[in-house]
């Protein structure tokens, strides 16, 4: 089970680079700099009141699978989106 403030574990995430979309040059739709996040919630093991809190915040983002599922593509580098998807999911378990 994670703590609050405690980082998710490796083996619950699952990362998918995917070509961004927009402005952003001519490598915009050659380069997969965007990030697919996802997060298998059952992996946490968390008690059921916290797990329905979760679910809850995270509304559509929540999959049939237990998963949730987070895209960052507001960056142009795949390690920026990388952090920032990261740090969003953190957000949202810890809230």
């Amino acid at each position: 089970m994670t703590q609050r403030g405690s980082p998710l574990p490796e083996d619950a995430l699952e990362e998918k680079f995917l070509a961004a979309t927009g402005p952003g040059g001519q490598n915009v739709n050659k380069v997969a700099t965007a990030v697919q996040l996802r997060l298998n919630v059952y992996a946490l093991r968390l008690p059921p009141a916290v797990y329905h809190r979760l679910k809850i915040a995270a509304g559509s983002r929540w999959t049939l699978e237990g998963e949730i599922v987070l895209v960052a593509r507001n960056a142009r580098t795949r390690e920026a989106n990388r952090q920032d998807a990261r740090a969003r999911m953190q957000a949202l378990v810890d809230a």
